[in-house]
């Protein structure tokens, strides 16, 4: 309300209220990411010792071979490789595991093992996330700089598509980097 009342006051209120918004242009992105609930953390860590109520997500192939990167320790930690591939995702899905109360996401941005990802493919992939999560209450999601490891996307517009994908959504998402010790 105040804001449309201060748009339509003036034409020197309006100007100014554009000349704001053009040097920070992100200021309502922001605010209305902080009045939604989102909120997105960037820490230094291992992914497998976050929280045991946050579900975890990575990336994968469709081929789900898993064979280099973090994804051969999410194969290692929580198997059922068959029970992935049975899902029949292809680029752009995610097949999803329980694990307890949480939920492990794959995301399939790329159909086989040696190929690269697309930035569309992993847009497509979060969204199909971000609805499995809404319809299963999953509020806390882990995970690594999805895609900008053996991938080769580059995490500023990762990270701006998952901000993109979630920024209207009632969840905390915690990237983890790994930094040997």
């Amino acid at each position: 309300m105040f804001l449309k009342r201060f748009l339509t006051h003036s034409t020197n209120q309006t100007c100014l209220f554009q000349r704001f918004f053009q040097s920070d242009p992100d200021f309502l992105v922001r605010a209305f990411s902080m009045s939604s609930g989102f909120k997105f953390n960037d820490i230094e860590g291992d992914l497998f010792s976050c929280p045991k109520d946050s579900s975890l997500a990575h990336c994968v192939a469709a081929d789900m071979r898993m064979g280099a990167g973090i994804a051969v320790k999410f194969k290692q930690l929580f198997g059922q490789v068959d029970k992935l591939k049975s899902q029949n995702q292809r680029a752009g899905g995610v097949a999803v595991l329980k694990d307890g109360e949480r939920y492990i996401y794959y995301l399939v941005s790329k159909n086989e093992t040696y190929s690269k990802p697309t930035y569309q493919d992993l847009s497509y992939s979060l969204e199909a996330m971000r609805k499995h999560m809404k319809e299963n209450n999953v509020t806390k999601l882990a995970m690594p700089r999805i895609g900008c490891g053996i991938d080769g996307l580059q995490w500023d517009k990762v990270s701006d598509l998952i901000k993109e994908v979630f920024g209207k959504e009632n969840v905390e998402i915690t990237i983890y980097t790994f930094v040997p010790k």
